[in-house]
């Protein structure tokens, strides 16, 4: 698989130089190659791609780049060597989800911990005005919410519907009026 990622990256450095092949046929195989190396955990796969250069923020259809991908699948050790290799923690989807917040909601508190040494805000918020705290709340991950308040997490602050971290964590969920 590392040659065939680097045949492929050889393809697309001739591809954007003679155009003998679709390079954007070859840039799409290698963002499969990437993402899909994060999902499963393959860090000897990612570092082809580090070594290669590969821009670490690479987004895909959805917004998710290989650090979120990482993050939401579990991938501890995936996550680790993205980080240190410079991956954006505070890099948000096309929803404005970050790593964090995908770690906190499917409940993997170590690589949650990581992310939260991260230089991001910690009151950064998705597109529907949600905080990681508010996730945090949401899902009883009380030891995150205490590392986040430690951060400097504003645990009242509120999403349009007045939810907030504190809110959340004692069960008092506000939706939106049905109609």
């Amino acid at each position: 698989m590392r040659l065939c990622i680097s045949l492929l990256t050889l393809a697309w450095a001739l591809a954007a130089q003679a155009q003998p092949t679709d390079p954007v046929a070859v840039k799409v195989q290698l963002e499969h190659y990437y993402f899909d190396a994060a999902r499963r955990g393959d860090v000897e796969m990612l570092d082809t791609f580090i070594e290669a250069g590969y821009s670490l923020d690479t987004q895909d259809e959805k917004g998710y780049t290989a650090l979120i991908l990482a993050a939401y699948h579990g991938q501890g050790l995936a996550v680790e060597r993205l980080l240190d290799a410079g991956a954006n923690a505070c890099a948000q989807d096309k929803r404005g989800n970050t790593a964090l917040m995908g770690a906190i909601f499917k409940g993997e508190v170590q690589i949650a911990r990581r992310l939260l040494a991260a230089d991001c805000s910690p009151d950064q918020r998705n597109g529907a005005g949600q905080t990681a705290a508010m996730y945090a709340g949401l899902f009883k991950r009380e030891e995150l919410l205490q590392a986040l308040a430690a951060k400097g997490a504003d645990l009242n602050a509120e999403d349009p519907l007045g939810n907030s971290a504190t809110r959340l964590a004692s069960g008092q969920i506000r939706t939106a009026p049905s109609r």
